[in-house]
């Protein structure tokens, strides 16, 4: 059975359809950067540079990149231009592996406690609100009891947002008032959870960078007030970025790492850009799993991340 036979083929449409932009910009200017040259030499790695650079790979994944492909010429002595994309593939597959980024588990496998919590972080903008709703789904379908904590307190849309979500998915969703204090929401929401013997519970949180020591004390005084409840909590803290914004991406990881333990990544509005790349820098340079890719607007089409189809379906 192949590498990628358990990817249901509805899956992979939408992730090549999702990617299509990504793929095009890449092939077009994997194209210049062979054209003429029958091998792999200095040339064609500098214009493979080039083109992982400006497709948002980011400059310290592409010389790592750039580095096994020249350690693999070297080593093979002739390798043809026809190769490049296998090579690709195969040399990015292995570099997420090595960094652990990625979860081949999905929605439907068992979470490894019974009441897991996720704390959902990121700028305003970047679909986060969206990404819950469509995690309650995905996870409500998988047959599993869901609760949502509307603690961005501090925007009315954001908690009006997740209550549509909440009612559309048909999963309950704890507020209180405006400007009320997120980690009392965090707190009831867990509570309600726990006594209700729900299985997921999704913490909104708010998404204001301008004071990072601000926004530190804030998730963290959210994280001690829920350990009240549930040691653990929360399991996961899900740090939600939007692709279509390239570069400012890892600008937006690199303060929310510092912020807080994120320790899974989503990686929003892949769709609607040429910058799938980025998947790809961010996974190696944080160290930190992407979990789940946004691939369009539908409740289906939040994927949990698998990186080996990611890359064959990028490179194919």
């Amino acid at each position: 059975m192949g590498l990628f036979s358990f990817f249901s083929k509805e899956k992979k449409e939408t992730l090549d359809k999702g990617l299509t932009k990504t793929k095009e910009s890449v092939f077009s200017k994997l194209s210049r950067a062979v054209v003429g040259k029958s091998k792999v030499d200095d040339e064609v790695l500098d214009n493979l540079e080039e083109v992982l650079v400006t497709s948002d790979v980011g400059v310290e994944t592409t010389l790592r990149i750039i580095e096994r492909i020249e350690e693999r010429v070297a080593r093979d002595k002739y390798v043809n231009t026809s190769e490049l994309n296998k090579i690709l593939k195969e040399e990015i597959a292995a570099l997420l592996s090595e960094n652990n980024a990625g979860v081949s588990a999905d929605f439907d496998a068992q979470l490894p406690s019974k009441l897991y919590v996720i704390m959902v972080v990121g700028v305003n903008g970047v679909g986060k609100t969206t990404t819950i709703g469509k995690l309650a789904y995905q996870f409500k379908k998988a047959g599993k009891k869901v609760y949502l904590g509307a603690a961005d307190t501090f925007r009315a849309a954001a908690v009006e947002q997740l209550l549509i979500w909440g009612e559309r998915v048909g999963v309950p969703v704890i507020k209180q008032k405006m400007g009320a204090d997120p980690a009392s929401v965090a707190y009831d929401t867990v509570s309600s959870a726990k006594a209700n013997d729900a299985d997921v519970v999704i913490i909104d949180t708010a998404g204001r960078l301008h004071n990072k020591i601000n926004l530190m004390n804030e998730l963290t005084k959210i994280r001690n007030v829920m350990q009240k409840v549930l040691p653990d909590a929360p399991n996961e803290v899900l740090l939600v970025l939007d692709g279509s914004t390239g570069q400012n991406a890892f600008e937006q990881a690199k303060q929310f790492t510092k912020a807080t333990a994120v320790n899974a990544l989503a990686i929003t509005k892949l769709d609607g850009t040429a910058k799938g790349g980025v998947v790809i820098g961010i996974s190696d340079q944080f160290k930190i799993p992407v979990k789940y890719i946004g691939l369009g607007e539908g409740m289906e089409d939040l994927q949990v991340f698998d990186k080996n189809e990611f890359v064959e379906s990028l490179f194919s």
